[in-house]
């Protein structure tokens, strides 16, 4: 699905604040990195966040859904978009679960 960059523009200017978060055009849609390691995807207007067995039960309690193509990223609703305090710490969550995965893949 081919990402809305109005979209991302508006995403990235509220993940902004954490520090050190980038974007690379990925697959028609968008990775999002913090320090060299993804945490996030833009796909069309929709954003989604890596999640684990930490915070996963946070994305089914609000009937979010996978991203399609991967069991590990899941849609950030409204909700936590439009409250910036709550939006930074779920990024932070999944900033800490993508670093991990990063580590884990540099070991092997």
């Amino acid at each position: 699905m081919q990402a809305d960059v109005g979209y991302h523009d508006y995403i990235m200017e509220f993940l902004a604040p954490i520090g050190d978060v980038a974007s690379r055009a990925m697959f028609g849609g968008y990775g999002i990195f913090h320090q060299g390691d993804m945490f996030a995807i833009i796909a069309g207007s929709t954003l989604y966040f890596k999640a684990n067995d930490t915070n996963r039960a946070d994305y089914e309690a609000v009937g979010s859904k996978q991203f399609p193509h991967s069991m590990s990223y899941w849609e950030v609703p409204a909700e936590v978009i439009e409250d910036t305090a709550k939006l930074h710490k779920w990024a932070r969550t999944s900033i800490v679960i993508g670093h991990a995965t990063a580590k884990k893949k540099r070991r092997k």
